[in-house]
């Protein structure tokens, strides 16, 4: 059989394009015409033999094939790059200062971060994990120089990578952790804190009565209450530990109306080294890669 040679070309902005959230968007970033891209895009599909996207809403979504292709697309653009920057990174040296909420810490970040090293090996990471406002804080003061944090949109050096939605979070246990009637326990990391203000908002709207149980200034410690079953909690589903489960209102509790969260990266305003703008973009990527399907608005091609 007579194995394709997929264009980089097409998979880079098909890549920029889930990144960005748009083609018209890619097609700016990438130096080319919204037509240029179409054709880009109707050429591989046409190669492949198959649709790669459908219309949903006023934009596009991948299709299975889709889905498929941006995830190969992806790993593709991964090892083409960690080649080429292998070679050029080597010439860099000094220190990139991070931080990241504990919600990421332990997913698949740490990924991003061993792609980063690969390419930039003389270069040394220092990774802090943190509360997003002590994060941000300790930004500002110049103690870091590229923060990953939730929320925090309205900041002027925010720049929005991606959404969470927050959701109730219990033990995978059949057995239910309070009765009709009773107040609902609740596991929560210590105030301030962005979750903790929602879970209570969201009973409280519902009439519902609550009591705290089990109060954490940590993420790990939050996760081991709530899968001993002291406590409910709410948070993202990012980074779930095995053993904890997603719940809703077959469960007792009610719907979360709070709008999806904004996950956003911060620089403090300051001029990022080659170094850092790399970081961000294998972050941004790692994002994107992981977090739900996009859709892709002004992405007409057909």
């Amino acid at each position: 059989m007579d194995l394709l040679n997929l264009d980089m070309d097409v998979l880079r902005t098909l890549v920029t394009a889930q990144r960005l959230g748009s083609f018209n968007r890619a097609a700016e970033r990438i130096g080319r015409s919204q037509s240029a891209v179409s054709q880009q895009i109707r050429k591989l599909e046409e190669q492949i033999g198959l649709p790669l996207f459908r219309k949903q809403g006023r934009g596009l979504a991948p299709t299975e094939s889709g889905e498929i292709v941006l995830a190969y697309a992806q790993r593709i653009l991964e090892l083409n790059d960690e080649a080429v920057l292998a070679l050029r990174g080597r010439a860099l040296d000094g220190v990139v200062r991070f931080g990241l909420p504990g919600d990421f810490a332990d997913a698949w970040l740490p990924n991003a971060l061993g792609r980063f090293r690969r390419a930039h090996p003389a270069v040394r990471i220092e990774t802090a994990v943190d509360g997003n406002r002590k994060l941000l804080d300790r930004l500002d003061r110049s103690e870091l120089d590229l923060v990953l944090a939730l929320g925090h949109a309205g900041r002027g050096d925010a720049e929005p990578v991606a959404v969470a939605t927050p959701v109730w979070i219990g033990p995978a246990a059949t057995e239910p952790l309070w009765q009709a009637g009773e107040p609902i326990p609740l596991a929560l990391l210590d105030a301030p804190c962005l979750f903790r203000r929602i879970a209570l908002a969201e009973l409280d709207r519902a009439g519902l009565s609550w009591r705290v149980t089990f109060a954490s200034s940590g993420l790990h410690g939050l996760w081991a209450a709530v899968a001993a079953g002291l406590g409910l909690t709410l948070r993202t589903a990012i980074g779930l530990p095995v053993g904890l489960c997603v719940l809703g209102p077959a469960d007792g509790l009610p719907r979360v109306r709070e709008p999806a969260i904004p996950i956003c990266l911060h620089d403090g305003g300051r001029r990022l080294s080659p170094a850092l703008a790399r970081l961000r973009d294998i972050i941004q990527e790692t994002l994107t890669t992981n977090l739900p399907d996009p859709v892709f608005s002004n992405a007409e091609h057909g």
